[in-house]
């Protein structure tokens, strides 16, 4: 096998890791934010008072899942984007229209993840705790990580859809 094989291999087996890991994530999350959810409705019917903790977790957990589903959806370039335009071009200028606006996305999806994590290491020289000694900057994390991984998914659209645009607009 050839350097270059070899390296694409290693490259679809760590999307494939990252495929595993998102969708881990997601579903485990989710599953915390019901259990937590319905433990802290009966413990406030049932008991009185809930756990001070659960709805900031709560609310932190909203922002993973959120985030994580943003990765998802572009897995499958499947995110929300409204495009008028592109439907009345030829299949050549769509490819050519979608490199502009993958890069576009790519480059601002980069700009956010550097902002989140200049905003992480601030938070974590900050010493800032969110709930039951949590620091802050780790509920945090998921920022730069996720726009990162946007960032990275759209630079390959963009390679993707060039290429189309070189052959014409087809998908072979």
């Amino acid at each position: 096998m050839s350097q270059a094989a070899s390296d694409v291999a290693t490259g679809r087996r760590l999307l494939r890791v990252l495929e595993v890991v998102e969708d881990a994530l997601l579903i485990l999350i989710l599953a915390g934010m019901i259990v937590l959810a319905a433990g802290q409705i009966v413990a406030r019917n049932v008991v009185g008072s809930g756990m001070l903790w659960a709805d900031p977790a709560l609310r932190v957990m909203v922002l993973w899942v959120g985030l994580i589903g943003a990765m998802v959806a572009t897995r499958y370039d499947k995110q929300i984007s409204v495009d008028a335009v592109s439907r009345f071009l030829p299949d050549r200028w769509k490819a050519t229209v979608r490199v502009v606006t993958d890069l576009f996305t790519a480059a601002v999806s980069a700009v956010v993840a550097w902002n989140a994590w200049r905003l992480v290491l601030d938070d974590r020289a900050g010493g800032t705790t969110l709930f039951t000694s949590v620091p802050l900057w780790v509920c945090e994390l998921i920022l730069p990580i996720a726009f990162l991984v946007i960032a990275l998914r759209y630079m390959v659209y963009a390679v993707r859809h060039l290429r189309q645009a070189w052959r014409g607009g087809s998908d072979a």
